[in-house]
């Protein structure tokens, strides 16, 4: 996944306790930017809605595990189609951490997500038969497409060439680099009447925080991402079934 700017650490031990009424003072305090924080997003929202579309020309053929489909074929029906763009490479053994992460809550968010005219999968370059062994060794639902065969993950900014990563900025729109061949994104289709695929919008980088759930409860504890010691952002994250093992509780 991608990386975030690390801030400083946040001060836990000698935290300073106060009545419950200076409590709720502040909590009011907060609460007002926390309204200008939702006031905004909502005001990007509706900026992502407005964006002009580019019509797809491009024909994509992607493998299934229901056989053979064009980017079309897809949608199932549904005028919208959103794509994850989730990081497994053609000759890597198991998929990205981080995109691990985010794909832990696709089986409870999609049934949601599809009663909208949605439709929702995953789309990465690695072939059919690892991403289906990897999908069933995390416990995992949800619609999964290679596009080992087609340019797709290239055209939507998300598989790079060492001579495109040896250069200045080949990821986010060309805002910035990516040190992998492969990185993680998500990106938006909607199918007219007529059959035509227009590509609606995309998000990489921590853009795509807001469907990192994880993030969402951990900014709301005392040590928030509790990240800045380590080498990098995200560098605690294991795949799910790669994390110590419980401690018994004693009785």
């Amino acid at each position: 996944m991608a990386e975030r700017k690390q801030g400083a650490a946040t001060a836990v031990e000698g935290h300073h306790a106060v009545s419950r009424a200076e409590w709720l003072t502040a909590a009011k305090e907060l609460l007002e930017k926390e309204k200008e924080l939702t006031r905004a997003r909502d005001a990007v929202a509706a900026k992502r809605r407005e964006l002009p579309w580019v019509k797809v020309e491009k024909q994509y053929t992607f493998d299934t595990s229901a056989g053979e489909k064009t980017l079309a074929d897809l949608f199932q029906g549904k005028s919208q189609l959103i794509v994850y763009h989730f990081m497994f490479g053609t000759d890597w053994e198991e998929g990205c951490p981080g995109c691990s992460l985010v794909a832990d809550s696709f089986n409870g968010n999609t049934p949601h997500i599809e009663a909208r005219d949605v439709t929702f999968t995953a789309i990465s370059l690695a072939p059919l038969a690892k991403l289906d062994a990897f999908k069933k060794r995390m416990g995992w639902g949800f619609k999964w497409a290679s596009s080992a065969r087609t340019d797709f993950n290239s055209d939507f900014g998300v598989s790079f060439t060492k001579a495109q990563r040896e250069g200045s900025k080949p990821y986010n729109f060309g805002t910035a680099g990516f040190g992998q061949d492969e990185a993680p994104g998500l990106s938006v289709f909607y199918k007219d009447r007529k059959g035509e695929i227009f590509h609606t919008y995309s998000s990489y980088g921590r853009g795509l925080e807001d469907v990192m759930a994880v993030y969402g409860y951990l900014d709301r504890v005392p040590k928030g991402r509790d990240e800045t010691s380590l080498p990098r952002p995200m560098a605690w994250v294991r795949h799910h079934d790669k994390y110590a093992p419980k401690l018994v509780e004693l009785k």
